[in-house]
């Protein structure tokens, strides 16, 4: 329980308390007066208090609506009655998070401590909106990030780790203990920086193929590309890609799989039985 308030499992909420952290955090983000800033996930304010300090304003999304009046009283009390001029708060769950009106005529930088439970589908829903964002600086279970970063040849590499990094560069910054949280979580956390790429490293006329063909491939881990690929492409369409159909998903690179949809292209798409 902090400032009155107890975490609730069903938000995910584990609120940061090591002043230490909250400013390497808003050190790592970097904040400057112009940036349009959003931060999800405020809780009780804590990083917010910190991160808007050197802005001209700050939106913070937050859903829990019985926290929303203890971030306000928090933040006016540490930075003054002023900071309602240039905090905005919107009560509403991040999934359905629209950045087109909020970006206007220039690109958001978003940030926070993201809930666990939604961290993976929260961080796509923002990708899909990728053209609005500068940058995402997140704390995540250090798992996740590990895999977001990972390379070809990790365990820690999957769909996860291409499908981002075929629209964004990663970089996994630093670990986050337990103890840094009220409640402490039973794992790890990390600090990761995800940015747009201007251009994706996968063409616009391949993606769907390519979403389907890593998903494919990382069906069994422990089988070989040939293997969870053969009802989709023969040997000799893998070969053509310049890979070979005896290797495991996680040694091909992304621009591997990107071959591979090229290749495919001629390849009729297998349908599913009713």
């Amino acid at each position: 329980m902090q400032d009155g308030h107890r975490a609730r499992k069903r938000f995910g909420q584990n609120f940061l308390v090591d002043d230490a952290i909250i400013a390497r955090i808003v050190s790592a983000i970097g904040p400057r007066h112009s940036d349009r800033m959003i931060e999800i996930g405020p809780g009780l304010g804590a990083l917010t208090c910190q991160l808007i300090q050197p802005l001209s304003h700050l939106t913070v999304v937050e859903l829990d609506r019985d926290i929303i009046p203890k971030l306000s009283a928090r933040c006016r009390q540490l930075l003054g009655p002023s900071v309602d001029e240039r905090l905005t708060i919107l009560p509403q769950d991040a999934l359905t998070l629209d950045l087109a009106p909020l970006a206007a005529d220039g690109k958001l930088r978003i940030a926070g401590n993201l809930p666990y439970n939604i961290a993976t589908p929260l961080i796509f829903h923002l990708l899909d909106q990728a053209g609005f964002v500068a940058d995402m600086t997140f704390m995540l279970q250090k798992e996740v990030v590990d895999r977001l970063a990972a390379g070809p040849g990790s365990r820690d590499y999957g769909r996860l780790s291409i499908m981002v990094q075929a629209v964004a560069d990663v970089e996994a910054l630093f670990v986050v203990p337990p103890t840094a949280f009220n409640p402490p979580p039973k794992v790890d956390s990390a600090i990761v920086r995800i940015t747009p790429l201007a251009e994706r490293r996968v063409p616009a006329d391949l993606w769907s193929l390519f979403d389907d063909i890593v998903a494919q491939a990382f069906a069994h881990r422990r089988k070989t590309l040939g293997n969870n690929l053969k009802h989709w492409l023969p040997a000799s369409t893998i070969s053509e890609a310049g890979l070979e159909p005896g290797i495991r998903a996680e040694q091909v690179p992304l621009s591997g799989f990107v071959a591979l949809a090229q290749a495919a292209r001629s390849v009729p798409r297998p349908t599913t039985n009713a």
